[in-house]
Order: structure tokens, then sequence, then C-alpha cells
């Protein structure tokens, strides 16, 4: 199978590596990639965001399967113009990837199907925001209704902050989403989905914030772990049953049926799981741990999921243990980052690569926000945990920063449903 990855992050280069490994790859690109992605597969450069040129590629290059990573291109409609070319396309429709595009979109969705999510309000004139604005809180979450890399989102118990993020988006032009806010631990929960059948994988758990301690703004994500130790017997067959069969069942009902990798992010509230968002595809850093755990060969899930016969594929293989990844981020991030900085132990097994580029002198430097993403697996989460953050010890970035805590509360056993 010659099999063509779309993106130039750390999730593509953990799925470049994954399928690297399958012995039924037998030729392998990715595109636009990063230095650790042209260590393992043939690198071209393409417009993620034009669904042309990207079907343009996977044509010349003869591709059996596309796989595409960020939601920038399935938003924009990248599948569907892989698929009119008559090539497998993992990933949704433009019209499905909705339902990370649009939180509105999302929300109403949830509603028709009965999915258990939180009250919301869009708000699209800065007129009729401090109304809404008193509605909720005493903790505001406030979204941008549109895809925003994991940066648009605010949650916060000051009202002047919430109201100022929201102004923000309104001026730039974006609809705000006003949601109540939901008690309880955070994870996230992949699903392959190819229109009918549901397959999950692995839940995991990822940071959002900047800071230790959760402090600071948002971000694309700064570390991950799985699977939860701490995680409800259960939890995985209660989700598909009420959260993933019944939005499946309802964008199919629409017309637009799913297929690809469906992401709930969830709160698992005293009252049970309730959705926070929807992502049309893999998450980033989650996929990083969920698929250095997962055993069974890559490519024919995916092109079984991409094809409509997910549901006579062999039951998914996990390796036991834990996995756990720090993100390696460059000086300034989430705000404007510095790049070019010569970044040395990156070449290790394990680093997965993400805003990284190699100069013509054979030097990787950064080249974007998050520049690293280090796993270490072991098995308990605590030794995950030490082995990642030894690899972290191993890399020099000028100005880098990282966070200390990742999985540090659940590896103490902090964590807990209530």
């Amino acid at each position: 199978m010659r099999v063509l990855v779309i993106g130039s992050g750390a999730r593509e280069h953990a799925l470049v590596l994954a399928l690297a490994h399958d012995p039924a790859v037998v030729a392998l690109a990715c595109a636009p990639g990063n230095a650790g992605t042209a260590a393992l597969a043939e690198s071209y450069g393409v417009d993620v965001a034009s669904p042309a040129s990207v079907a343009d590629l996977a044509a010349e290059w003869q591709a059996d399967l596309v796989v595409v990573g960020p939601e920038v291109p399935l938003v924009a409609g990248a599948a569907d113009a892989v698929r009119a070319r008559g090539i497998a396309c993992f990933g949704p429709s433009a019209a499905a990837a909705r339902i990370e595009g649009s939180k509105a979109f999302a929300k109403d969705v949830m509603a028709a199907a009965g999915v258990p999510t939180a009250h919301s309000e869009i708000v699209d004139n800065p007129a009729r925001l401090d109304a809404a604005l008193r509605r909720f809180g005493p903790t505001w979450v406030v979204k941008d209704d549109g895809l925003a890399a994991g940066k648009g989102v605010a949650v916060t118990s000051d009202l002047a902050a919430a109201r100022a993020h929201a102004m923000t988006l309104l001026e730039d032009g974006h609809p705000v989403l006003l949601e109540t806010f939901l008690d309880g631990p955070e994870a996230s929960l992949f699903c392959l989905v190819d229109g009918t059948t549901v397959v999950p994988l692995m839940p995991a758990q990822d940071f959002k914030r900047v800071g230790d301690g959760d402090a600071g703004p948002n971000t694309g994500g700064m570390g991950a772990y799985a699977p939860l130790p701490w995680a409800p017997a259960g939890l995985v067959d209660e989700v598909v049953a009420k959260i993933i069969h019944p939005v499946a069942a309802e964008l199919s009902a629409r017309g637009t049926p799913f297929s690809g990798l469906l992401y709930a992010g969830l709160a698992l509230t005293s009252t049970g799981p309730q959705v926070i968002e929807f992502n049309c595809r893999f998450g980033d850093p989650e996929t990083q741990v969920v698929l250095s755990l997962l055993r069974t060969p890559v490519a024919g899930l995916l092109h079984a999921t991409a094809t409509g016969s997910l549901s006579s594929h062999p039951a998914l293989e996990w390796s036991d243990g834990f996995a756990v990844t720090v993100v390696i981020a460059a000086e300034g991030y989430p705000g404007r980052v510095r790049s070019g900085d010569v970044i040395t132990g990156a070449e290790t097994d394990g680093i997965l690569h993400a805003g990284t580029r190699r100069r013509e002198d054979g030097a990787i430097v950064s080249a974007g926000g998050r520049v690293l993403s280090v796993v270490g697996t072991g098995a308990t989460l605590p030794e995950a945990r030490d082995e990642a953050y030894h690899k972290v010890s191993t890399v020099h970035l000028p100005g880098s920063h990282h966070r200390n805590d990742i999985a540090e509360r659940a590896s103490h056993g902090e964590i807990a449903v209530v």
C-alpha cells in the first residue's frame, strides 16, 4: 500500500512512524512534513489548505491511501477532492468536518441526537454580549465558533477577562459561543467511524494550558498520557453508546455520514460524561501516546475506515503499560515565537518532531511553536513519566519551555470522578 500523510506536526510524525512499521506499507510520503518525518518518508511541498493541491499530489504520487492529519484541509474539503480522484482517503467530508469547523453546528447535531453537553448560546453582535454573559458564570467559557487551533477558548472566573476575549473574537468577525462550565476531569476519546461502525481507541488526557498547574493561556496542547488509571469502568462503552453512535447516526441521517476519526473531548462530570467539543481528526498531542501503545498495524485499520469495511476488521491489540508525552515549545509560545534556533538531542527514539526543519548544513532548527513531542513508555504511569522527562532533559533548544507536571496528579492517584 502506498500511503500519503498530509500535515507537518508531531501528530503526523506519530502517524508516519506507525505506518513505517507496518509491513503492508510499500511506499510512504508526508507533505509537507518536517525534519522528523523526512527520515521515514518522502517529503513533498503542498498547500494543505488547498483541496485541489492535496488531490493533485495524491494522484501524481499514485497513493492508495491518503491520511489527512490537520483539521484545516478537512474543513476545506481535502477528503472530498481526494475521493473524487478515486483514491481512498482517511478523513471526513467538508460537510461532516463541520462537527469541528463550527461549534454551533456541533451543538445543533448534539441537540438533535440527545447527546449530553453544556448549555450554550451563540453571540454574533457586541450589543448582545453583556446580556448574554449575565446568563452564564460564575465561571465563563468563551469559545471561537470556528477553528482556532485549540487557542480560541477562554475559561475564567473573571467577567472582565471573559468579556475582553469575547470582544476580541467579535471584532475579528468571529461569532462567540458561550457555555456553562462543566465540572470533573477531562478526557479525550478517539473513535474510528466509517459512517456506521464505531471502533474506539484508548482514552487519553491532554493538558491545554501553557504552564504548570494549568496556569496561563490555552495552547494547542502541552502534553498527554494514556491510558487513564482513574477512569471509571465501562467509560469507553458508555461514551460510544451515548455519544459517538448517536452523533454518527445523526450525521448519516442528515446525508453527511462521518468517515474518519471522530474525537470527543469530554468532561467526566458528577452526572456522567458530557461533550466539551468534537474534533474531526486525530488530536495532538494525544495521538503521540495512543499510537505508541497500539499494536494493531495502522495502514489496514485506516484503510478499512476509509473504505467502509471497519466492521470486518479484527479487534484492536494494545501494548501493556502507559505512555506520556511532553511538548517542548519555542520561546514565546503560544504567542509570537522565535524560530531558526538549532536543536540538539532531537534524533532520539521517542522524540517526535512538529515545528522543525533541517538546514542545508544538516542542522535541525526550530520552525514553529510546538517544536517536539517527547514520548516515554513504561509498565506504570510513573515509569512512563520518568522516561519522558529523562528524554526531555537530553534535548537542548535555546529559550524553549515545557510543562513539568504532565501526568503528575494521575501518577499520584489524585484524580477521581465523583
